[in-house]
């Protein structure tokens, strides 16, 4: 490493004595080690250490009010990193000493009277160790920083992605952006309301939009009909939800996976009569089961070119008499416990808004 890099290394020293921290001090000034902090009460040198972050530790161990060993302790227990190492200044010579310096955290030791020549060429070979370890540190920050950003942008674009096919899917259909808001929004309140984490939530909020993207798939003669289906059109109608699990399909991303699951699950009952698999009970995906219930529910409550919105008193009644056959009841129990968060939502996001 270059000499002058190393040198511009920070070095603390803690000893009690006055002549040994001045001795030292000198010397290693004299060797062009500049930025040294000296410290001569040891219950002084956790401030000291936060302070100045230094790359190499001289630790006297006898001293009073704390040892070397405790001091050990004390910066043990910060739980640094990027701990650099620390040398053991002893008059001690006995292997006991050494041996509990070493397996308290000690990288090396020098006995006093200090050899001068020894002490220079540990603190080089130390810091240097040190210094390398500290851009390897930063490196792999630089890099991990970059990774984050990385995926936050990814992430953001495939968000971008899905949004977009929500739209696509608006416009084909009778939906509305105020719909797909309202009923996103509901769907998220209640996966909170049954302790889903923020994370997972968010997924909901983002992924429900596309519980409809499989219209794309169907016939505008059948799509846009203004009156009832015939019963052979109305299966056609229902294979939007099976095209929408294909068309989300082949991505292992929470968020598309999510949405893939709302697809193609939104039309499943509690009791079995649902569409397209026939899922009964808890084999329908919990987002399924919450979709459904939002869905139904704004539906009801919004007015569409071919029906009025139906009053909310009515809209409840439907859903608590189809509680434990269309949905699942424990949902049925948080919606109504949250009903009136619902309706703000509701008006939150009227038609004129969106």
């Amino acid at each position: 490493m270059n000499g002058d890099i190393m040198k511009s290394g920070r070095i603390l020293i803690v000893d009690d004595e006055p002549a040994n921290l001045k001795l030292l001090e000198k010397l290693l000034n004299a060797h062009g080690y500049l930025n040294i902090d000296p410290v001569m009460d040891a219950r002084e040198v956790i401030g000291h250490y936060q302070a100045l972050r230094p790359d190499l530790i001289l630790l006297d161990i006898n001293m009073p009010h704390l040892d070397g060993y405790q001091v050990m302790e004390q910066l043990k227990a910060l739980n640094d990193p990027l701990m650099p190492p620390i040398v053991i200044l002893t008059a001690q010579h006995e292997k006991s000493y050494l041996l509990r310096a070493l397996a308290a955290g000690a990288r090396d030791f020098i006995t006093k009277p200090l050899d001068t020549l020894e002490l220079l060429m540990r603190v080089r070979n130390l810091l240097d160790a040190q210094l390398a370890h500290r851009m390897m540190h930063d490196q792999k920050k630089v890099l991990e920083e970059l990774v984050l950003a990385r995926t936050e942008e990814l992430r953001r674009t495939q968000l971008q992605v899905v949004q977009r096919l929500g739209k696509a899917a608006e416009y084909r259909d009778e939906e509305t952006g105020g719909h797909i808001l309202r009923m996103s929004h509901i769907s998220a309140l209640l996966a909170r309301s049954i302790g889903w984490s923020d994370a997972e939530c968010e997924l909901m909020l983002n992924a429900s939009p596309m519980h409809d993207i499989g219209k794309i798939g169907i016939p505008d003669a059948i799509l846009l009909k203004p009156g009832k289906f015939e019963p052979h059109e109305w299966e056609i109608m229902k294979t939007h939800a099976a095209i929408g699990g294909r068309l989300l399909d082949g991505d292992d991303s929470d968020l598309l996976h999510m949405a893939k699951e709302i697809a193609l699950t939104h039309h499943e009952k509690w009791d079995g009569s649902g569409y397209p698999g026939g899922l009964v009970g808890p084999d329908i995906p919990m987002s399924g089961r919450i979709a459904a219930l939002a869905d139904v529910f704004d539906a009801l409550t919004s007015a569409r070119p071919y029906k009025k919105a139906w009053q909310v008193e009515d809209a409840v009644k439907l859903i608590e008499e189809n509680r434990g056959r269309h949905f699942d009841p424990m949902l049925v129990d948080i919606f109504l416990l949250k009903l009136p968060q619902i309706l703000e939502i509701r008006n939150r996001f009227d038609e004129t808004d969106a």
